[in-house]
């Protein structure tokens, strides 16, 4: 039992690389997160959706006390295996936007909840995606059911999980003027996740290096230009909402982008 936690934690030395990417075990894991958080969001969505303001933020209330104690553990247990390695585990990832927003969202009211509850509906699904489908490089660098991999396909699943049960249960406003916001605090965090890269140095929002993950699309569209590659990566994610706030009024208004 001693062995398999030690192998688990990742704490020892000779510890066995990744399976690899896109291996059946990577496959199925990433299967199974994703049917939890489907079912999930679906089942809450529609449990609470006539329910009143207050009972539908209990769920992200919970959604932001298991994100971040999830991360808050996977932090704990780096620096107990290395504290040097602290530095590569800091909230700078694009994902990591989520820790910030899920609970502002959860826990305050007015504008600044709406604006919150919007950026987690737009981005949240995304980087459940990216970091559980997309996460090559996890998947090669660490089993795919060690501490590593496990934490960071719930966290990753309950981004997505919250995304989807604010729009199934009707809290998303994704109002047009509520997009300047989401780009803006994109932009603060690619600014502090660049000099982080540079002091450090690292590879936050995978702004240095695409790292065997899908961002090689934009990586060889630039010939990994050390300017044109992060702005591209951070454009791509402007361009997505814009699409996704498109193609939601679109709907949502049968045909007509803008109504009175």
């Amino acid at each position: 039992m001693v062995d398999y936690l030690k192998w688990f934690f990742r704490h020892g030395d000779n510890l066995p690389s990744g399976e690899g990417a896109y291996t059946p075990i990577h496959l199925i894991c990433v299967g199974v997160y994703m049917s939890l958080m489907l079912v999930l969001a679906i089942w809450l969505g529609i449990l609470t959706k006539n329910k009143s303001d207050e009972t539908k933020t209990k769920v992200l209330v919970w959604s932001a006390i298991l994100i971040d104690g999830f991360e808050l553990i996977k932090i704990i247990n780096t620096g107990i295996q290395n504290p040097a390695n602290l530095l590569t585990v800091l909230p700078l990832f694009f994902c990591s936007i989520q820790l910030f927003t899920i609970p502002i969202a959860a826990f305050t009211k007015g504008r600044i909840k709406e604006i919150a509850l919007d950026f987690v509906c737009v981005f949240g699904i995304l980087g459940a995606i990216t970091g559980t489908i997309g996460a090559s490089q996890n998947y090669s660098a660490y089993p795919a059911l060690s501490f590593p991999n496990v934490v960071s396909g719930i966290t990753h699943s309950i981004s997505g999980f919250a995304s989807l049960y604010i729009i199934i249960s009707g809290m998303a406003s994704l109002k047009w003027k509520n997009a300047i916001f989401s780009v803006a605090i994109l932009g603060v965090f690619a600014v502090h996740a660049y000099i982080a890269n540079v002091l450090i140095p690292y590879n936050y929002m995978f702004l240095m290096s695409h790292d065997g993950t899908p961002y090689s699309i934009f990586w060889n569209m630039v010939g990994g230009h050390p300017v044109l590659y992060p702005i591209l990566v951070v454009f791509v994610f402007v361009i997505y909402q814009g699409l996704y706030l498109l193609i939601y009024h679109l709907i949502k208004n049968k045909g007509k982008l803008f109504v009175k």
